[in-house]
């Protein structure tokens, strides 16, 4: 009898777990995009900055997100990150302009200045990553963009 229980709780579990795969496995990850980005009046010694990132969500299904954490890196060196909470629902094929504010960081813009002055190339390599973490069972999505600044061009 006892094994009978154990078999039948471990057919419900394989069950469940196959069901939650097959929603998933329609489920694209949420795209973010830099909107704007400004400089924010310091209130101490450390600039601060306004991020508008701009989340698109490439699904039928709405998002319901809990939280934002993000980062800028320049030359693999993270300068700026920032998190919220405070993030809209959005609908399925909609998207909506999510403002955060993020902090830099001093030693971090010091090395990269300290590095560029060795540096021969006019191209600077930058990474945007994101975590986005939702309400209920949708697991964390992962964002990450790259490319490159091209100094020569800039005016």
């Amino acid at each position: 009898m006892k094994r009978s229980v154990h078999l039948l709780w471990l057919a419900a579990l394989m069950a469940l777990l196959t069901g939650c795969a097959n929603m998933m496995a329609d489920f694209d990850p949420p795209t973010a995009t830099l909107e704007s980005f400004k400089v924010l009046p310091s209130e101490g010694t450390t600039p601060r900055f306004e991020i508008k990132l701009r989340i698109a969500n490439p699904n039928k299904e709405g998002l319901d997100i809990a939280g934002i954490a993000y980062s800028v890196e320049i030359l693999e060196k993270e300068l700026i990150s920032g998190v919220t909470n405070d993030v809209p629902y959005i609908d399925g094929y909609a998207e909506e302009v999510v403002t955060v504010e993020a902090g830099l960081k001093l030693f971090q813009l010091v090395r990269l200045l300290a590095g560029l002055s060795t540096e021969t190339s006019s191209n600077l390599d930058y990474r945007f990553t994101a975590k986005i973490d939702f309400n209920g069972f949708m697991p964390t999505q992962r964002i990450e963009e790259t490319g490159t600044i091209d100094l020569s061009s800039q005016q």
